[in-house]
């Protein structure tokens, strides 16, 4: 029984999709096969997941597979597989509508790509691969029926505007999707998909590790042999049987799983091949992690790091890479407590001997063994990650650019890996405008007496550059660290040290580089020089007191009148926004103000307040001076229009 058919609108979004699909983003249109094939795939593996949590399913789970089908005479390529399935709601969902987030930016993102491959990577990456079948096929049709449901599902299309959709009683449990192929086109890359060698090479080079058995119904052509006798003069009288051709069920893949074999029978391009079936990218990954632990807890792992980030690596939605099988079935996607929030990036599979099929998330994180197993996992992708540097700076460099800002989440979740994490850490710095240093190399350049490792954070290196913090480090020839991610306010306050040496930022706490910053280093002009503002600062700090907590004299800086920075352990004034931004209050932090006291206008201050302390302008100069000194490094002011008033004022009596 059929019921009356219904026409519905593809969404916009996918409308437009479809259209970069069809006719400008793939370059080798045999891909449409492995897209299928992967999501045919998936759905048998979700229906064996499915069956081992639900016994009420009434699911036959005893002959999973895949069948190909191709019809010469109709010009039809059917993928069938007897998965999971789909309800009409599901089938709508997923395929008239892109059901994520983040689809405009996506399709601006595809349309700016520079060439093909990088639009084929973004596409890849959105799951969307079904829409690749329009390349090949003028009208696809689809036909499904969800596992525990009596009633399936006709979807068809064009590619077009529309799609169709109605019930259908009768289907059996799975998806079938028929291609209606277009005419071959060796110009426009359209081959013979219904040839059979054309359909085993795709398969071999694409699909050959799926878990799943792909079968196809192929012929077999036989001769007749010869019979009868023939006379003296040499009639024949016999005769020859006709050719028999048989069809015979072939399956087209190895199903071997390739993390179980050898790592010298596994390919590079096999490696590569996996990765792209699993991740959906379209990239070669950078690292490949092939590894096997015998004893009390067996189990293979095969993981691969992107070459390049997926597009949600910040997204909420962003899920783990790593997939949970147990000896070789497939029990979960997204498998977090494999892998640490911060290596989300990170590809693969791990296959355990020894664990329950019908384990649960809940109880995997709490499982001592599959702990054991994340922390020689987390150790080997770092181990990874640092042999790439070590071996192709170049190369690793690319690496910190995709991931170096979720590498650094590790500093503030991973305390057991922190000075793993410490070794991979790239920074800009002073010392090289061209390239960034490592926490390695900055040690090893660092001047004789020098304790600390140097840091500033600021939105921009410029910002940073010009920081009134920076000018007495500049002026000696220190080299500091120019940290601008968001994270690095956080990481670089909470981490104690490396090798040995402390991290200091130079906007918080007293700073002695080994003499004063007007060079005389004599003690005795030093105490003259206190004693000389002995009035002045106590006198700020009050006038000042709603600001700031104290006013001291400074040793950074050599041009700059006065410059603001915080205590040892407070927090930053942008540690502080990160929270609010949170929703989360922070007590106001009050800092300090520190003077040049060479400056020409903090000198004649002094000697304005030495003549009448008591004089009205006093105050409004020291409201400046803050305001200028906050300015400087980034911050807001507390009352905008009463400071330009006040400096518009200033100004006027100037002239």
């Amino acid at each position: 029984m059929v019921s009356s058919v219904e026409t519905l609108e593809f969404q916009a979004e996918t409308r437009q999709l479809l259209r970069l699909v069809i006719h400008s983003i793939y370059s080798n249109k045999d891909i449409f096969l492995r897209e299928l094939i992967s999501n045919a795939s998936d759905a048998l593996d979700k229906l064996r997941l499915e069956s081992l949590t639900d016994p009420d399913l009434g699911a036959d789970t005893s002959d999973l597979h895949i069948v190909l089908e191709a019809d010469r005479d109709a010009r039809t390529l059917t993928v069938r597989d007897n998965g999971i399935g789909m309800s009409r709601d599901e089938l709508v969902e997923l395929i008239g509508t892109i059901a994520k987030s983040g689809t405009a930016g996506l399709l601006q993102k595809i349309k700016e790509a520079e060439d093909a491959a990088a639009a084929q990577h973004l596409i890849g990456q959105f799951g969307v691969g079904f829409y690749s079948a329009f390349m090949v096929a003028d009208k696809v049709t689809l036909r499904t029926r969800r596992a525990g449901t009596a009633s399936g599902t006709q979807w068809e299309s064009d590619g077009e505007g529309t799609y169709e959709i109605q019930a259908v009683d009768g289907l059996p449990v799975g998806t079938s999707v028929t291609l209606h192929l277009k005419p071959v086109d060796s110009e426009d890359g359209l081959a013979d998909y219904l040839a059979e060698h054309k359909i085993r090479q795709i398969v071999k080079q694409y699909s050959d590790f799926i878990r799943w058995p792909i079968r196809m119904a192929v012929e077999r052509t036989t001769g007749g042999a010869a019979t009868g006798t023939g006379s003296e003069e040499g009639s024949d009288t016999g005769s020859d049987t006709d050719d028999v051709t048989t069809h015979e069920v072939e399956t087209l893949n190895s199903m071997k799983a390739l993390w179980a074999r050898p790592r010298s029978e596994v390919t590079e391009a096999e490696y590569n091949e996996f990765y792209r079936q699993i991740s959906h990218d379209w990239l070669d990954p950078a690292e490949t992690i092939h590894m096997r632990a015998e004893g009390n807890f067996e189990y293979e792992a095969l993981l691969f790091i992107p070459s390049q980030a997926p597009f949600d690596l910040f997204s909420r939605e962003s899920k783990s890479g790593v997939q949970l099988y147990v000896k070789r079935v497939f029990i979960m996607d997204d498998c977090e407590a494999l892998m640490p929030n911060y290596l989300r990036f990170v590809k693969g599979v791990v296959d355990a001997h020894d664990l329950s099929l019908n384990i649960s998330r809940e109880i995997l994180q709490q499982d001592r063994q599959i702990r054991s197993v994340r922390r020689r996992l987390v150790k080997k992708v770092l181990g990874a990650l640092k042999s790439v540097r070590t071996k192709d700076a170049e190369r690793y460099a690319k690496l910190w650019d995709q991931f170096g800002r979720v590498l650094k989440e590790g500093l503030l979740e991973d305390t057991d890996n922190t000075e793993a994490l410490l070794e991979l850490v790239s920074a800009e710095s002073t010392h090289d405008k061209a390239k960034k240093t490592s926490l390695r190399e900055y040690v090893e350049r660092m001047r004789e007496g020098q304790d600390a490792i140097y840091y500033l954070t600021g939105e921009t290196r410029a910002m940073v550059e010009n920081s009134p913090h920076m000018e007495a480090f500049a002026a000696k020839g220190y080299e500091v660290l120019i940290l601008t991610d968001p994270v690095d306010e956080v990481w670089a306050d909470q981490v104690p040290a490396f090798d040995g040496h402390r991290l200091q930022s130079i906007a918080k706490g007293q700073v002695d580089l080994g003499d004063a910053a007007d060079g005389d280093g004599d003690a005795e002009a030093g105490a003259r020089r206190d004693e000389e503002f002995a009035a002045l600062l106590p006198w700020l700090t009050s006038s000042l007191s709603d600001q700031v907590k104290q006013v001291r004299l400074s040793s950074r800086l050599t041009t700059s009148a006065a410059c603001i920075v915080g205590d040892a352990h407070d927090m930053t004034p942008t540690l502080e926004k990160m929270y609010r931004a949170m929703g989360q209050e922070m007590p106001p932090v009050k800092r300090i103000l520190e003077l040049n006291p060479a400056h020409p206008l903090i000198t004649a201050l002094r000697s304005a307040h030495a003549a009448n302390a008591d004089d009205p302008a006093l105050p409004e100069i020291a409201e400046l001076v803050y305001g200028s000194a906050l300015l400087a490094e980034g911050g807001d002011l507390p009352d905008p229009a009463r400071f330009t008033r006040l400096l518009t004022d200033r100004l006027t009596r100037g002239l």
